[in-house]
């Protein structure tokens, strides 16, 4: 499937090399084996990236809104139809079983159609002064040059939850993929092109030296709007640089998700969350449920539930028929799972479910359950990335929300109570930017998606998305 994927830079709707001629690798995590060698972009490219986003920009947010619609909704329909080959794609260069590549695709695409649907409301208003001199007109207009950055975890998701709405607003991009992933997002620039999206308006620049292109961007003043998805860590170093030119930020960044289990809770649907929300995507997700609150009454019989639902998973490469958890992306997010459940274990967690990384070729972890993890353990401080769940128990719904807020995080959190009023005074509590009640998803096209604390800035999807790339301009008049 890699094979046939376009892997030179997409710079002004001409497929490139780098300007230098270097090339890297793009690896198989269920093997170690190269699959395909993609142009490494350089400095030089990223500013060739912005020279044709900015040649581009005027035009396209001149395009009338609902000619950009219909070429978001075409990309949508060349995407549902090639989701087959796309997930194929997905899975050869992330590692992911097929189940989750596809619908990861199925996500992905419907980004597309939302956004075509939101990129006719960019709705201004008019008012008249409070002191009734003059009238109060606000347009909403492009932010301009757009520079994306995406994660590994999800690359075909990322990039649309970021094109769309980018595009409905009328920006032109430059779409920096993660290095472990480019190839996605170079079919992705593919399919865009084919809905009619114009030379220039779409940029992708795969590229190992990423600190330096991205700082490049950051630092020419064409560039208006970054948006960022990836770890805290990354995060601030970003935020840092772009306040060098004051470039306008949206930062989806790392999570470390509680997942609470009152006494009154169905269990076994909460099982059911319980395995959506820690086990989609093998647990490399910023949504994944990464420690687990359970009311001491109900502890033990949760915990063998979900530990017998974890043991059953049947690991393999993800393109392997009944494959229902595939490798993890590389070796070093092995080695930091691996770090992390060792690190319980020795202060005394019990790992009743898996707690080794897989025997041979590939980046594999087993599906694991700890229990008895000690309060203070940096597996409840960081954020795993991998199929891992440590089970602390509670007593009082204050003790679950005080543990569940003790965090630098706040993306999503997760919530199972037969008891609404409980469910909703919870879920006010808790500091987080979502909240799955009595639901393992939350994740939707037409949902505001985004956290508080060092979870992030700004929101993804929905209206708000469209929004992060609008600046709001206000005219004074009097007629």
């Amino acid at each position: 499937m890699a094979d046939d994927a376009p892997t030179d830079l997409y710079i002004g709707g001409s497929w490139v090399g780098a300007s230098d001629g270097g090339r890297f690798d793009v690896l198989d995590p269920s093997n170690g084996e190269v699959i395909a060698s993609v142009a490494n972009g350089t400095v030089e490219d990223a500013v060739a990236c912005v020279d044709a986003a900015e040649r581009a920009a005027e035009g396209w947010a001149a395009t009338a809104p609902r000619q950009r619609a219909e070429i978001l909704r075409k990309a949508w329909e060349l995407m549902t139809a090639r989701s087959e080959e796309l997930a194929r794609l997905v899975t050869r260069e992330n590692g992911k079983a097929l189940t989750d590549a596809r619908g990861e695709v199925a996500y992905a695409a419907e980004f597309f159609r939302w956004y075509a649907e939101e990129a006719v409301r960019a709705q201004g208003s008019v008012q008249t002064a409070p002191s009734g001199t003059n009238r109060i007109l606000v347009l909403q207009q492009p932010v301009g040059i757009a520079v994306l950055v995406t994660p590994w975890n999800f690359p075909a998701a990322m990039a649309t939850r970021k094109i769309g709405p980018a595009l409905a607003a009328g920006c032109t991009v430059v779409l920096k993929p993660a290095s472990d992933t480019p190839l996605t997002a170079l079919a992705m620039a593919a399919i865009l092109e084919e809905a009619g999206v114009p030379a220039g308006v779409v940029n992708v620049l795969p590229a190992r030296r990423s600190g330096a292109v991205v700082s490049a961007m950051l630092h020419d003043p064409r560039v208006r709007k970054l948006s960022f998805t990836g770890s805290t860590e990354v995060g601030r170093v970003l935020l840092a640089e772009a306040a060098d030119q004051v470039v306008n930020c949206s930062m989806e960044l790392g999570g470390n998700a509680p997942f609470l289990v009152f006494a009154d809770a169905d269990l076994d649907a909460a099982v059911d969350g319980a395995m959506i929300a820690k086990m989609r995507n093998g647990g490399e997700a910023c949504t994944a449920a990464n420690r687990f609150y359970v009311e001491a009454s109900v502890a033990e019989e949760f915990s063998q539930r979900f530990a017998e639902r974890m043991r059953a998973l049947r690991v393999g490469p993800g393109l392997e028929e009944g494959t229902q958890v595939g490798p993890l992306v590389n070796e070093d997010t092995v080695s930091k799972v691996d770090e992390l459940v060792q690190g319980a274990v020795s202060s005394g967690a019990k790992a009743v479910v898996g707690g080794s990384r897989g025997e041979g070729a590939g980046f594999y972890y087993a599906p694991t359950v700890l229990l008895d993890v000690e309060p203070g353990s940096a597996i409840l401080r960081e954020e795993i990335f991998g199929p891992v769940a440590p089970v602390v128990t509670f007593e009082t719904e204050d003790e679950a929300v005080r543990m569940a807020n003790d965090t630098e995080y706040g993306l999503v959190s997760y919530v199972y109570t037969g008891d609404l009023a409980r469910g909703l005074r919870v879920s006010e509590r808790l500091d987080s930017g979502m909240v799955g009640l009595n639901r393992g998803l939350v994740s939707d096209p037409a949902a505001p998606f985004g956290g508080t604390k060092q979870s992030g800035i700004g929101r993804e999807g929905g209206h708000d998305g469209m929004l992060d790339y609008m600046e709001s301009k206000y005219i004074a008049v009097d007629w």
